[in-house]
């Protein structure tokens, strides 16, 4: 894998850091261990991941940039312009490794009997299916673009890919065209099976073949057609029109990022350099875009969507989700949990006792009020129904739902309207801040008393994720906790107060304090003869207070593990400043995503799972919660799994200095973390 520029002070830049994560994940597409449709998916997570990190990140640096500033405090260092070029360089390598990888698989599927077809090994028999196919289907689909120097080129479309048209006429003359590859039909197009061999086209390639069809109104001599991709900065602009609804200005931003600046200029590196230079002057591409040759087919994350073709031996066997002891989807949750406090683990555990708690609150008459946070729904969301139900059985329901959460606004808009409708009361976040917090609260009125019920996650309340993303789910009745939630929503509704919490941990306000209050008992400890240590996982690390504050704590004594998913600003293993810090990602089946704290505390661990990441945005820019689990068995429960994740010998990546993405490779039996896992809880059903 292509090795990356290294740090230049205590931290590894937060860009290159994301650049290696995506790394990972491109090994898993490399893994010949790997089933081969899962190595083509990972192939299209990577390049998705890629199209989101130029639009944010990239494009962040791009605007310190264009505002004239250097942004080395910023930037762990690197001047911006300076990051703008090793960004695409590591990118383009990348890119390069991405298009061998993809080769080698191909390759792979055709000692299966799958063959990727181009326009030029189409034979008579696939030829009449691939015109009827695309007449019916393709063609009314089709957005063509007739180039002229005296027209404006109109906006191409974030991320969508076109193929740039060159001809040759009959007069020597050359007309420029452009095709926008639709999206309403499948990228890749099964075509009749011949024998045992599956043959498979792509709606690019099937253009091509079809040029003749588009253009048959033009009389040329020779036709050529290769592929460019545009991604657009992806940043919220909001203006200030105070008639305007909260709904409205991120409903009229998220359509205005379609016409966003350009970024990143993806091309076929075959492409005539007359059509380059044309298309490139016409969108004015200039040089602190990134601009990537790449190979005859870009917007590869379409192969998250690869057809299965039947071939269950080529892709990982699906996990049955379990059932959690003492939980019943047929009985009441109510019940359950008004006698203990019960984890759920997706995927390893069905996520559909969260959704059945929901159902069953907004049929129960003694339920009398809902309160909820949402940050991503699924797109056919059983949670969003749920509330509507409540509040069309007369519940009290409050939804604080996220209109920002990025690249999710237009759904999450479409179900605000809807909840709006059915007379749900609904909180657009904090001014100036994100809610990112994942909880639930319900009153149930109990005899004279209301009693509080509720759930509290690391992962957003979404199905469709819940069955990739790994993400715990405490389903609680602890009164001291749902107090401390309670006053949260309060937040909410009047965020001029700011309320003390005394058991969560909450961000804007405390959870920067709180961490340090916990860092600091594990360094006392040390300096009293007293082991202590920190276990942490979590998405991404990339605040240099905390980094800074567990480089202290390093030094003194405190011995460090971390599971870090993403990005890690913090470079472990270093004498004198981070020799008691280890730290590795896990990239694997399914997506790591819970945030765990454990602290020694002198033999009574403190364990916490959390919706924040540790960084700066997470802790000084969004709601978050950081929630202590009291109950011992499910304390024991997460320190388990944790001890599983850093066991993981097979899909665990060293992070340290050189960054390069090395396997951890010991002697001990093999442990593949998700697997072990998984197995973890079908033993606890058996015991």
């Amino acid at each position: 894998m292509t090795k990356p520029e290294v740090h230049t002070n205590s931290y590894i830049n937060r860009e290159i850091s994301w650049l290696q994560f995506n790394a990972r994940v491109l090994q898993e597409a490399e893994d010949e261990a790997v089933p081969l449709i899962e190595r083509l998916r990972f192939l299209g997570i990577f390049s998705n991941n890629l199209d989101e990190f130029f639009k944010v990140r990239y494009a962040t640096v791009k605007r310190i940039v264009d505002a004239g500033k250097a942004g080395k405090n910023e930037l762990g260092g690197i001047r911006a312009e300076e990051l703008l070029e090793i960004i695409t360089q590591i990118v383009i390598k990348q890119q390069s490794e991405s298009l061998e990888i993809l080769d080698m698989i191909q390759q792979r599927l055709e000692d299966e009997d799958i063959h990727i077809i181009n326009e030029t090994q189409i034979d008579a028999s696939q030829s009449e299916f691939i015109r009827r196919y695309f007449l019916r289907k393709v063609s009314p689909a089709l957005v063509t673009i007739i180039l002229n120097d005296d027209v404006v080129l109109p906006n191409l479309k974030d991320s969508a890919a076109y193929l740039a048209v060159k001809m040759i006429m009959a007069n020597k003359s050359k007309q420029f065209a452009l095709i926008e590859i639709p999206k309403s039909v499948n990228r890749f197009v099964e075509l009749p099976k011949q024998g045992d061999k599956s043959y498979i086209i792509m709606i690019d390639d099937m253009l091509r073949y079809c040029l003749k069809d588009i253009f048959n109104i033009f009389d040329y001599k020779e036709i050529s057609a290769h592929m460019i991709k545009i991604t657009r900065d992806g940043e919220l602009d909001f203006d200030s029109d105070l008639s305007k609804s909260f709904i409205d200005k991120v409903s009229d931003s998220v359509k205005h990022r379609k016409i966003g600046e350009p970024v990143r200029f993806v091309y076929d590196k075959t492409i005539h350099q007359d059509t380059l230079d044309y298309l490139m002057s016409k969108m004015g591409i200039d040089n602190t875009d990134s601009i990537i040759p790449g190979g005859r087919y870009h917007n590869r994350r379409d192969y998250m969507s690869f057809p299965s073709l039947g071939r269950t031996d080529l892709m990982y066997d699906k996990i049955e989700a379990l059932p959690v002891k003492g939980l019943s989807l047929e009985e009441s949750i109510f019940k359950a949990i008004k006698k203990k406090d019960y984890l759920i683990y997706a995927p390893y555990q069905t996520f559909s006792y969260v959704v059945k708690f929901l159902r069953e609150a907004a049929l129960d008459p003694s339920v009398k009020t809902i309160k909820i946070t949402i940050y991503r729904l699924a797109e056919i969301s059983h949670i969003a129904s749920s509330l509507i139900n409540a509040a069309i059985n007369g519940k009290s329901v409050t939804v604080a739902i996220e209109l920002r959460a990025r690249f999710d606004e237009q759904a999450n808009i479409a179900y605000a309207q809807q909840m709006e409708d059915e007379g749900i009361n609904l909180i657009f976040g904090v001014q100036g801040l994100k809610v990112h917090s994942k909880m639930c609260i319900i009153e149930r009125e109990e005899g004279k008393k209301l009693r509080r019920y509720g759930f509290i996650s690391t992962g957003n309340f979404n199905e469709s994720t819940a069955k990739i993303y790994t993400d715990y789910t405490l389903l609680t009745s602890d009164q001291r906790i749902l107090k401390d939630v309670t006053k949260i929503f309060s937040f909410f509704e009047t965020n001029y107060k700011i309320f003390r919490y005394k058991h969560l941990i909450t961000s804007p306000h405390y959870t920067k304090k709180a961490i340090f209050k916990l860092i600091d008992k594990e360094i006392e400890n040390v300096k009293q003869g007293k082991p202590g240590y920190i276990r942490l996982k979590m998405n991404s690390i990339s605040s240099y207070t905390m980094v800074d504050k567990l480089y202290e704590a390093s030094n003194a004594g405190v011995k460090i593990q971390m599971i870090v998913r993403g990005i890690c600003c913090l470079i472990p293993g270093i004498e004198g400043m981070s020799e008691n810090i280890e730290a590795i990602s896990i990239v694997d089946k399914f997506l790591e995503h819970p945030r765990v704290y454990i602290f020694g505390n002198g033999g009574d661990p403190k364990v916490y799972i959390s919706s924040a990441d540790w960084m700066t945005r997470n802790i000084e820019n969004r709601v978050e919660v950081s929630c202590p689990i009291y109950d011992e068995d499910i304390k024991r429960e997460i320190i388990d799994t944790f001890n599983i994740s850093w066991s993981d010998n097979v899909k665990a990546r060293i992070i340290c200095d050189s960054q390069e993405n090395k396997y951890r490779v010991n002697d001990k039996e093999k442990v593949r973390s998700q697997f072990a896992t998984y197995e973890y809880y079908v033993d606890k059903m058996k015991n």
